[in-house]
């Protein structure tokens, strides 16, 4: 089995960037690459997580869910949307079903990393299946 690949990107502009640094920690530790995108537009996700060839997208959202559903549309029309995503930070607690409805894992503030390091294996090992024609 290959090292699987994460993008992690910010959303938002907002200053706040310890959670990200400690997630992506998290996921070098259990394994992942790791690739910090910093603030990217979602078209910048979209061509970054393409051309790095990622297995997983994890997204820090700074409140604003319609970015994260244009990830995933952009996604979607690129061809991507067999990739994950992840998503964790300040993320409305009525806008958590929204995002799971669309497939997205989610992760707000005070999840543990534990868990959020098995989800992230979770995904990717689904990928896997789904990708190899198995799953």
């Amino acid at each position: 089995m290959t090292t699987k690949r994460i993008l992690i990107a910010k959303t938002s502009l907002d200053g706040h960037w310890r959670g990200v640094a400690v997630v992506a920690r998290a996921l070098r530790d259990a394994g992942f690459e790791v690739i910090l995108g910093g603030m990217l537009r979602p078209s910048e996700v979209v061509s970054t997580a393409e051309s790095e060839d990622v297995d997983l997208i994890g997204l820090h959202v700074g409140g604003r869910i319609e970015i994260v559903e244009r990830i995933l549309d952009e996604l979607a029309a690129a061809g991507l949307s067999d990739v994950p995503v992840l998503a964790g930070g300040t993320i409305p607690p009525q806008a958590v079903p929204r995002l799971e409805a669309r497939g997205v894992s989610v992760h707000p503030p005070g999840s543990s990393l534990n868990d959020i390091a098995a989800a992230a294996l979770r995904l990717t090992k689904l990928d896997e299946r789904t990708r190899s024609g198995t799953g």
